[in-house]
């Protein structure tokens, strides 16, 4: 069955790249999320979550017993947006 619906105009408030996770989102994730975090674009967040302010991210090489990256959680300021629309915005800005 085909989504005719429009895209979302802005990116999930909550995403994970793990497809066990309830906020897994594909259609997002082929879309592409740009991360912001603490005013540094971030290109290795596992998990986010704008509206409590964290990000989780790989600790290292480490894994746990099921294969998956063992993350560390940070907290500050993020933001998202879409990487299709996000990046004309940006050029302005350099």
């Amino acid at each position: 069955m085909a989504d005719n619906s429009p895209p979302a105009k802005t990116p999930p408030d909550r995403l994970s790249n793990n497809p066990r996770s309830p906020h897994f989102d594909v259609e997002a994730l082929q879309r592409g999320v740009g991360i912001r975090f603490k005013d540094r674009e971030r290109e290795d967040v596992e998990e986010y979550c704008v509206s409590e302010g964290w990000i989780r991210v790989a600790a290292g090489k480490s894994v746990d017993r099921h294969g998956a990256p063992v993350t560390v959680k940070l907290s500050g300021p993020v933001e998202a947006w879409w990487r299709d629309e996000g990046e004309a915005g940006t050029e302005a800005g350099d």
